[in-house]
């Protein structure tokens, strides 16, 4: 699989939205999935390369219908948030995915669609331990993917953060998970903080305003 790593650095965007929309795409804040159309379908978190999440969300689709798998597998979402950016003097709003490296993927999982899902281009393997895949209850997703606060002009920050200085979120799916920040952007207000999510350290993308400072 390092080959497809190459293939291509940057984002594609996909051809049409995603279903359901996600916070932020409809303008309107969401609460909670919609019900799953089969019964018998679980949520489950795919690790896949960092920066390819939507690659791995079209490979996926493209796989359902190439091998007729409707009745195996239902949405494929991709944690995001809408951001706010300053190009040219012009502000524009993006969607950024917020969990690297992971996209959820709603299905009714055997051993044979294990197999066809880690085939599948720049997947790395699923949420859990061995080959024994850990389902996603419904609330657990929503809080994920649906966020309360889509408020997309923030004023600045005056409070200044620091690599590995320990922070506390306060907003958010993740308020009040406690992190590292590895990574400061002073001119986008942002920081990269390493949160312990499922188990695993994973990197998560912030506005100043959404954290504060440990108190020591």
């Amino acid at each position: 699989m390092t080959d497809e790593i190459n293939d291509n650095n940057h984002e594609s965007q996909p051809d049409k939205p995603e279903t359901p929309l996600l916070a932020g795409e409809t303008g309107e804040a969401q609460e909670h999935l919609p019900p799953p159309v089969n019964e018998r379908f679980k949520w489950y978190i795919i690790h896949a390369y960092s920066g390819f999440e939507r690659k791995v969300k079209e490979s996926l689709e493209g796989r359902v219908q190439a091998f007729g798998l409707q009745n195996k597998i239902g949405r494929v979402m991709i944690p995001t948030e809408p951001v706010t950016e300053l190009v040219n003097g012009k502000k524009r709003t993006v969607e950024r995915v917020f969990l690297p490296g992971y996209v959820l993927v709603e299905m009714d999982l055997d051993n044979d669609l294990w197999h066809v899902i880690k085939n599948t281009p720049r997947v790395t393997g699923f949420l859990g331990t061995g080959d024994k895949p850990v389902s996603l209850t419904e609330q657990e997703v929503s809080s994920i993917i649906f966020r309360s606060d889509v408020s997309k002009d923030k004023p600045r920050m005056k409070i200044k953060f620091e690599k590995n200085e320990s922070v506390r979120i306060t907003e958010g799916p993740f308020a009040n998970f406690n992190g590292v920040v590895d990574e400061v952007n002073e001119d986008r207000e942002t920081l990269k903080v390493m949160v312990t999510i499922f188990g695993r350290s994973t990197p998560v993308e912030l506005e100043f305003g959404k954290v504060e400072k440990s108190v020591e």
